[in-house]
């Protein structure tokens, strides 16, 4: 089996390839990769010299080179190509339509061109944060109405319902999966876990926004992949599939864990202004993919909050080279000027 994977230098994507090519010794994998900020070849360097796993630098919204390179023949294609940073979508939306819609069409568009010779399985993958928020109590099930509430969101969901209408219209045998909030190893720090635990480590301020008890479900990537591979060989087409660790926290119960974690006091937490369209809190319902599959969640938040300190505890040197000067002077824009 060969497998295009779209998008592998960045967070999921780059601990994807790891797994699959563990998992199956006998398959290839090709990873094609714009290399924007948050997708760093250095995420998969010790893998450069694999016979089975080859690297091309290409945008998914580049039509001849992707249809190029689909038409020389792969069996499936997982898309973890697209912006994925909310503050990022809210600063400038336009990159988020260009690379997570018209990328998803270009895709599409090239499988579309070969599919009756060439039966391509194509994997998307989407987040939770489609669904836009929830109350108190419930959870988002694959049936919940979309209803994203911020540029990021709403391009995640254009993308989602392209992939949809290419399954009907066309007969692609395409999946979808929605996951909640991931973390571990190689995630870029101005997601909030890696952000914590980098600017604890440094003993630097711990921007919470608002006052941080904005709710996620929190998956550690291992499990994610562990649920990408059984959707990927076995999920049905035309299928929607929620993915969620069973681990809900507040922001602040988050940044309290990693500072107890590493010995940090508490009040190294500061409260920023909160950002805009900031959904209040989010749950995932993965009885679906529990109960056709058979897949649920094997690491729990303690452990994994574990592994993920000491990765970055043991690899100062990755985060401190993306902790450019460039990056903070972001990051201080944006919690001071709100």
């Amino acid at each position: 089996m060969k497998i295009l994977v779209t998008g592998g230098c960045g967070f999921i994507g780059s601990n994807f390839i790891r797994y699959f090519l563990k998992s199956y010794p006998n398959d290839d994998l090709i990873n094609v990769d714009k290399l924007t900020y948050a997708g760093n070849l250095e995420n998969l360097s010790d893998l450069s010299q694999s016979p089975r796993y080859y690297f091309i630098r290409g945008d998914i919204t580049d039509a001849p080179r992707m249809e190029e390179l689909i038409h020389k023949g792969v069996d499936a294609i997982i898309n973890f190509a697209a912006e994925s940073h909310v503050d990022r979508s809210i600063e400038d939306p336009s990159a988020f339509m260009k690379t997570n819609v018209f990328g998803t069409f270009v895709l599409l568009e090239a499988v579309r061109k070969v599919f009756s010779k060439q039966p391509i399985r194509f994997v998307h993958i989407s987040t939770d944060e489609v669904y836009g928020s929830l109350g108190e109590t419930g959870a988002f099930t694959e049936e919940t109405p979309l209803a994203p509430n911020s540029p990021y969101s709403a391009s995640k969901t254009a993308a989602d319902m392209l992939v949809r209408a290419y399954h009907r219209t066309y007969g692609l045998p395409t999946v979808i999966t929605r996951c909640s909030n991931n973390f571990g190893p190689y995630q870029f720090p101005e997601k909030l876990i890696p952000l914590m635990i980098s600017n604890a480590i440094e003993d630097k301020e711990l921007p919470i926004y608002g006052d941080g008890m904005h709710v996620r479900d929190w998956i550690y990537v291992e499990d994610h992949c562990g649920a990408l591979d059984v959707v990927l060989h076995h999920g049905r087409e035309g299928e929607v599939y929620n993915i969620g660790g069973r681990s809900e926290r507040a922001n602040l119960v988050v940044a309290q864990t990693i500072l107890d974690r590493l010995g940090k006091p508490h009040s190294l937490i500061r409260f920023v202004t909160d950002r805009p369209g900031h959904d209040r809190r989010y749950a995932i319902d993965f009885s679906k993919i529990e109960r056709e599959l058979g897949w649920k969640p094997s690491i729990s938040f303690e452990e994994g909050i574990s592994r993920t300190v000491e990765w970055y505890l043991t690899h100062r040197e990755w985060w401190k080279k993306i902790k450019t000067e460039e990056y903070l002077n972001y990051y201080k824009r944006m919690y001071e000027n709100r």
